[in-house]
């Protein structure tokens, strides 16, 4: 598996934006508070990928109407979807010059195609200390799906089954993908989002 860089600029998975916003002061304390704890950059990624998907619940999960997107909002009200997490992830690693990136799978909504379709958000990172960037999918886990931090063999959420149609997208993104964004700003209520609003395509 080779993973495609949207940009060959690795200071362009550094930038704040709008959903990436550690500048807040709430991401730069948060990040600090992982990052003081720990021995190396490695474990520093280890510890904040471990606290996305470990302390931020998934909205769904636990049946929340909530709609949050921007990563301050994500470590405010400690949940959102995996779009919303990947933001937060993505801050937190950034605000301590960790290139960090989005990367997307198309999967069945449901355990069948006769579902329908949506698209799924991760982050890649870039390690110096390995020299490579490494995906980590920090949606949280629970039964039948268990994500782990691995700097070898990849453990995401959820393994991709082409005979569904189901794709794993290669490409690392320095923003986040804009249908993803706007499924959740146009949105009021996030079960009717994540059953009926999650984009099928890139």
């Amino acid at each position: 598996m080779y993973l495609l860089c949207e940009t060959p600029v690795i200071e362009d998975y550094l930038v704040e934006s709008e959903e990436v916003n550690y500048c807040h002061i709430t991401i730069k304390e948060k990040a600090e508070e992982l990052y003081a704890g720990s021995l190396n950059e490695i474990d520093f990624v280890k510890r904040a990928f471990s606290f996305v998907r470990d302390s931020i619940a998934h909205s769904w999960d636990i049946q929340s109407s909530r709609i949050t997107c921007n990563a301050s909002e994500v470590l405010h009200f400690g949940e959102g979807i995996c779009y919303a997490k990947s933001n937060l992830l993505c801050a937190i690693l950034r605000s301590k010059g960790v290139p960090t990136g989005f990367c997307y799978q198309r999967l069945t909504l449901g355990d069948t195609p006769d579902t329908g379709y949506c698209i799924h958000a991760l982050n890649a990172v870039y390690l110096q200390a390995i020299g490579k960037w490494i995906r980590l999918d920090a949606r949280g886990n629970k039964a039948g799906v268990h994500a782990e931090f691995s700097l070898t063999e990849e453990k995401l959420a959820f393994p991709i089954r082409h005979e569904y149609g189901e794709i794993d997208y290669l490409h690392i993104y320095a923003s986040p993908n804009p249908k993803t964004i706007q499924s959740l700003k146009q949105s009021t209520d996030g079960i009717s989002t994540y059953l009926h609003g999650l984009p099928s395509t890139l």
